[in-house]
């Protein structure tokens, strides 16, 4: 943590020698894509896409899930999606899942979640879409974690403001699954497959 720390404090200095470049995100931001991604700490977005400060709004969860409507009155994930897209006006939304996912592990694995009550309580947001998702692919983790960009898609275009902008021609949506041990970029096929290119 001292290392992380002393690194904070002195932050400030590398803002200085950047010029005008955080006095102009200072004045406002305009990312090129929102990416919603696990919280998992081995996942960085910025780091994954080479983006600059300013250039992708980021929403981190466990399990990169996105509520379905009927679970989001009030939610942080809700508000950060309308947010990007009514006042940020970003037009490109990524779903990024990743290998060595822990969610995802305790789905595939029934793992006994007791201690872990908001997680569970979290997971049980996906446990009915995937469940039995995970009995047809049994063993194979990387194809759940798959399965669940699919499916946070899918429930993305439940969103009244994602339908419309879908529906307009003027959203698009990504699916990509990050390989930890590799570096690997798989990204969502028209064809339902991940590929990497």
């Amino acid at each position: 943590m001292q290392a992380l720390l002393d690194h904070a404090r002195s932050f400030h200095r590398q803002v200085a020698d950047a010029g005008d470049t955080y006095r102009r995100l200072a004045a406002g931001q305009s990312p090129q894509a929102l990416v919603i991604s696990c919280s998992d700490s081995r996942v960085v977005p910025s780091l994954i896409t080479g983006a600059r400060p300013g250039e992708i709004f980021e929403l981190r969860n466990a399990g990169n899930i996105v509520p379905p409507r009927w679970a989001a009155d009030v939610s942080g994930e809700v508000a950060t999606i309308e947010y990007a897209l009514e006042v940020l006006g970003i037009r490109d939304i990524v779903i990024c899942g990743h290998s060595h996912c822990g969610a995802m592990s305790a789905l595939a694995e029934g793992s006994d979640l007791s201690l872990l009550p908001g997680v569970d309580a979290w997971l049980s947001l996906v446990r009915p879409a995937l469940v039995s998702r995970v009995a047809q692919h049994p063993g194979s983790l990387e194809r759940l974690v798959q399965l669940n960009v699919v499916h946070q898609l899918a429930t993305l275009g439940t969103y009244p403001v994602v339908r419309r902008l879908l529906d307009d021609d003027e959203l698009r949506l990504h699916g990509w699954y990050y390989r930890v041990d590799t570096g690997v970029l798989h990204e969502l096929d028209e064809d339902g497959s991940f590929t990497s290119h």
